[in-house]
């Protein structure tokens, strides 16, 4: 069932365990995906990211997450991650995405504020939710010193408070793409934003830390993980996994992409915690659905009666 990013991490936040972000720009990246989120009945969040558009174009990617989105025995958000541009933004949520992220994070801190608050009644407006971000996630191997990018807590909650988002994506030592080095998250950092802002925090850079890393993120207040090169390798191995002659084709390694994406992002969802979790994202979601069909009511109605009472002038 399609939810948004509020109806599956306020729960995740209440009860300290992560929702997993899974980018799928093919169908077999998307099929592992949801395997995995019903088989270990997980809330999931899966979308694509605006640099992935050269492998699996906005549109194209719209037309079978939404569907496999609403089909699925589970709670699963639709986003768009790191859309760079506003015009991006719009035409995801035209498309029906229930989520996006308008990243603005390397705008000086006003201008950052002005775009993603306009961004965010927008999304709001549509019933869609909204991630920013505050600091900045770089590339690993860019040679820039992470610590220079670190969200600062007293400003997230200013952000926060003056855009209206629904997650927080922060800059703590994570980075994008695999580790070069071994990365250092600030956990104090983690916490003290979290225990400053209302809003769920997002950890940008999932693919390469350790259980470890991950586990205490999750305690010190992250809910929500986005992952994307572990499955993207995960895909190919599997697939090499079973071309060991040329005497293949592609049907041959399809089912081995789905499989390997299937066990890799069950892998996730089991250390994030979020198994078991979809009847907790159901809920939410049932319930801004009823609220936003009574919302829908009420408009009708005041049309009928406006346009009646025009009609007696």
């Amino acid at each position: 069932m399609l939810a948004n990013l509020n109806d599956v991490l306020y729960p995740a936040k209440k009860n300290h365990y992560a929702v997993g972000l899974f980018n799928a720009v093919d169908i077999e990246l998307a099929r592992g995906i949801i395997a995995a989120a019903e088989s270990t009945q997980s809330p999931v969040i899966m979308g694509t990211a605006e640099v992935l558009f050269p492998y699996g174009p906005l549109d194209e990617v719209s037309y079978y997450l939404l569907p496999m989105a609403r089909k699925a025995s589970v709670p699963v958000v639709v986003h768009l991650d790191h859309g760079l541009d506003k015009e991006t933004c719009l035409k995801a949520l035209d498309l029906g995405f229930t989520s996006i992220m308008y990243d603005c994070s390397t705008d000086p801190y006003e201008v950052n504020v002005e775009k993603v608050r306009e961004m965010a009644e927008i999304a709001h407006q549509r019933g869609a939710t909204i991630e920013g971000e505050l600091g900045h996630v770089g590339d690993n191997g860019d040679g820039t010193d992470p610590t220079l990018f670190y969200t600062q807590p007293e400003m997230a909650k200013d952000f926060v408070d003056k855009t209206g988002i629904d997650a927080l994506a922060i800059a703590v030592g994570n980075a994008h793409g695999a580790y070069k080095l071994p990365p250092k998250l600030d956990f104090e950092r983690i916490r003290t934003i979290a225990h400053t802002v209302d809003v769920p925090l997002v950890l940008h850079g999932g693919s390469g830390l350790t259980d470890y890393d991950f586990k205490r993120a999750i305690q010190e207040g992250i809910s929500k993980v986005n992952i994307f090169t572990d499955i993207n390798v995960a895909a190919v191995e599997g697939e090499f996994r079973r071309f060991n002659s040329m005497e293949k084709g592609i049907i041959d390694l399809i089912p081995a992409a789905v499989e390997a994406v299937k066990q890799e992002a069950s892998k996730k969802m089991t250390l994030f915690g979020s198994c078991g979790h979809a009847s907790d994202g159901k809920r939410a979601a049932l319930a801004h659905q009823h609220a936003e069909k009574e919302a829908d009511i009420e408009k009708i109605t005041r049309l009928v009666i406006e346009a009646m009472q025009n009609d007696q002038k």
